[in-house]
């Protein structure tokens, strides 16, 4: 809750006057506790995670011909029905686990001081802070992710994410409860490092789900502006990891490739890219010494 009673009073204490942002978020928040604005989290994921799969289920249902050659496994299809089963799950798990975490985990966010009041941060800052949050989450995430496809933490917890071998938007946050609450973890990481304002911690959470969603698609599209970030993994390089399944050692990343590259753990997948690279380039026909033959129509 805001300490001002009025718009005057806040920029006096600011010394100049609010921007309009700031005048928006005064006119906002300043009856409202802390409190219920970190629980404003709930209402965000509940959005995401309802909405922005939405597109892609109707992509999957109608088989949209100007869409459909962008599916990475154009032969597996889900029907409608299993689709909103995943959903259904991902709900209960929502309301069950991830939402009663949210709502007793404000302890935390006071403790490493996630401010809500003025001046809001500036474009670079929230930049800035948020870039740190995708780099730590990220690299923290590869070695949680890694220990979690050991025999035991397959077996045990990882391996109900991926039922999905071609994963869907629905399923990103498709997982054992206990693989909930570990990788929380991870996203809690950055903000406990370099605490910001409760805005940029929104845009975290809200970025980070849609990323997840974006990755767990089943779709490559040419013009997604995530392209354009370096070492940003993707929803092919992702897909790779679930179509390989339970056995994969490849392609841990959770947003960016660079730990994969160093540690060697996508050698799998940049061996595949090559040989489709060299099988698309090569003509029709007997190829490799005629060792592989192929029919043309």
């Amino acid at each position: 809750m805001l300490p001002y009673q009025t718009i005057e009073e806040a920029s006096a204490a600011l010394g100049r006057n609010l921007t309009f942002a700031e005048t928006l978020w005064f006119n906002y928040s300043a009856s409202k506790s802390d409190y219920v604005l970190y629980c404003h989290n709930l209402l965000f994921l509940f959005a995401i995670f309802s909405l922005v799969p939405l597109p892609l289920v109707f992509m999957e249902v109608l088989r949209w011909g100007g869409l459909d050659r962008y599916k990475i496994q154009p032969k597996v299809r889900l029907p409608f029905s299993d689709m909103l089963k995943c959903y259904k799950d991902v709900m209960w798990m929502f309301f069950f686990i991830v939402g009663p975490l949210q709502l007793v985990s404000y302890p935390s966010i006071q403790m490493i001081g996630i401010r809500t009041g003025l001046p809001l941060p500036s474009g670079w800052e929230m930049l800035s802070q948020l870039l740190v949050y995708f780099l730590v989450e990220d690299y923290t995430n590869y070695w949680i992710h890694r220990f979690l496809h050991n025999k035991w933490g397959y077996e045990k917890i990882h391996r109900v994410h991926h039922e999905y071998t071609a994963p869907i938007g629905f399923a990103a946050p498709y997982a054992h409860w206990a693989e909930i609450l570990i990788l929380g973890i991870p996203s809690f990481l950055g903000p406990a490092m370099v605490p910001g304002h409760m805005i940029t911690f929104w845009s975290w959470i809200a970025l980070r789900q849609i990323e997840a969603i974006e990755t767990h698609s089943g779709y490559d599209f040419p013009w997604t502006p995530t392209k354009h970030i370096p070492f940003y993994g993707g929803a092919e390089y992702h897909d790779y990891h679930h179509y390989v399944g339970g056995q994969s050692q490849s392609n841990f990343a959770s947003v960016f490739t660079y730990c994969d590259y160093i540690y060697g753990t996508d050698k799998g997948y940049r061996y595949q890219k090559k040989i489709l690279k060299k099988l698309n380039e090569e003509p029709a026909g007997v190829q490799n010494g005629g060792s592989i033959d192929f029919k043309t129509d």
